[in-house]
């Protein structure tokens, strides 16, 4: 028997992709404002890429809110950063925000379109606060845009936000609740 050490594999880091709602169905759905770039191919570019950056990729896309909670929460034990687009969850959904908030892993928000030039309820994102940053508007590169910046991030050893964008009085931080007059205390 030999003393020799066998060399250990180094772990790559994981990064967890999340699609939400109707996503699956890009390439065919309204085409002029997702574009042609089908989710498969989405998901295999990320791949190439992550092995490119020494990353390993998870996708997984669901049209079930509590699905994408529970996947955000196990990624909590296993993953170093998540990439997001929760399709129209976005706007709605405060416990995907929560459970985002929860796990403390640093997370880019990605969308297809430009929020901003569609319809007014699209331009409210209610998990932007608790991610690092938000790629819209640039369509499927922007997945591989946020898994760069990612990437580099979590190279320099950067984390999760420490804490949301300051709010207003009417809507506190966090941990944070209001007073009876909208200031919020401790």
């Amino acid at each position: 028997m030999s003393n020799e050490r066998k060399p250990v594999a180094a772990v790559r880091p994981l990064v967890l992709v999340l699609h939400g709602p109707n996503l699956n169905l890009l390439g065919s759905r309204e085409p002029r404002v997702y574009g042609h770039t089908t989710l498969q191919e989405i998901d295999e570019g990320l791949q190439t890429r992550g092995r490119e950056l020494g990353l390993l990729v998870e996708t997984f896309q669901s049209n079930h809110e509590g699905a994408l909670i529970d996947r955000v929460q196990q990624a909590r034990s296993r993953a170093n950063g998540l990439i997001i687009n929760a399709g129209g969850l976005t706007h709605t959904s405060v416990s995907l925000r929560d459970a985002i908030a929860a796990v403390a892993l640093p997370a880019v928000e990605v969308h297809l379109s430009n929020l901003a030039a569609r319809e007014e309820f699209r331009h409210r994102s209610l998990l932007t606060a608790v991610c690092l940053g938000q790629i819209t508007g640039l369509g499927a590169v922007g997945y591989r845009l946020a898994l760069d910046a990612l990437a580099s991030l979590l190279a320099s050893g950067h984390s999760a936000p420490s804490s949301p964008v300051e709010s207003s009085p009417a809507q506190p931080r966090p941990g944070v609740a209001p007073s009876k007059k909208g200031v919020p205390t401790r």
